[in-house]
Formats: structure tokens, sequence, C-alpha cells
């Protein structure tokens, strides 16, 4: 197995305002999905490319929040994306710190309450 995740979902309760904190965080436009009942908008997929993609999700029922799974987003530089995080409503957890080999990561809060983890290598 070599990447085990293949799908990811952030669930949210106000998709106007999740979708323009992400859009606005990693310079991107996603892209709504016809799922029935679900209001899905996905980031973009290239099923040949590196890693998973996912989609942001509203569903009646399931609140945004508080979870215990965290995503982690690859980025050139993560304190990049952390420093447009604040100005598009969210915060930053934890600034930019190294975990040596690996890499460095931030984690930041969107405007839904859920974390996610930027990583990078520089």
């Amino acid at each position: 197995m070599s990447n085990p995740v293949g799908w990811f979902e952030i669930y949210v309760q106000d998709t106007a305002r999740a979708r323009a904190f992400y859009e606005a965080v990693f310079g991107v436009t996603l892209t709504k999905l016809d799922a029935g009942d679900l209001e899905m908008w996905a980031f973009e997929m290239n099923q040949q490319g590196y890693g998973a993609s996912g989609a942001l999700v509203r569903m009646e029922g399931c609140c945004s929040g508080g979870n215990s799974t965290l995503v982690y987003f690859s980025c050139a530089d993560c304190g990049v994306e952390e420093a447009r995080a604040v100005p598009a409503g969210g915060k930053v957890f934890r600034p930019k710190m190294s975990i040596g080999q690996y890499g460095f990561i931030s984690l930041v809060t969107d405007t839904e309450g859920n974390m996610i983890g930027l990583h990078s290598m520089q």
C-alpha cells in the first residue's frame, strides 16, 4: 500500500464561508459535485498524481469541528498557507515548526472549527 489515504472529507456547516477559507488559503477553486442530498465542493483531483483528493461536505446531522482526524495538506512552504489562514477567517493553532528530517508542519483551524495540518519540506 503506497498511498493509504484515497479520499478525505471535511464537514462544514456554512459551505460558502468554508469554501472562501480554503480557496483563499490554498489559492484554488473548489468544484461543486453532484452528490444528491449532500452539498459537496471538491479540491482538484489528478488521478495520476501523488496523494489524495477530497471535498468539503455539508450533511444534515453531521457537525463540523471537534473531530479527531487530522488532514495534512502538502505545501511548498507551509508558512505561506499558515500566513493566509488568519486573513481568511481561520486561526493558527501551532505555528510552523520543524519535524526534523520530515520537514515542517503548521496546524490551523478553519472557519468551521476543523483543525487541518500543513506540511512542507522547507
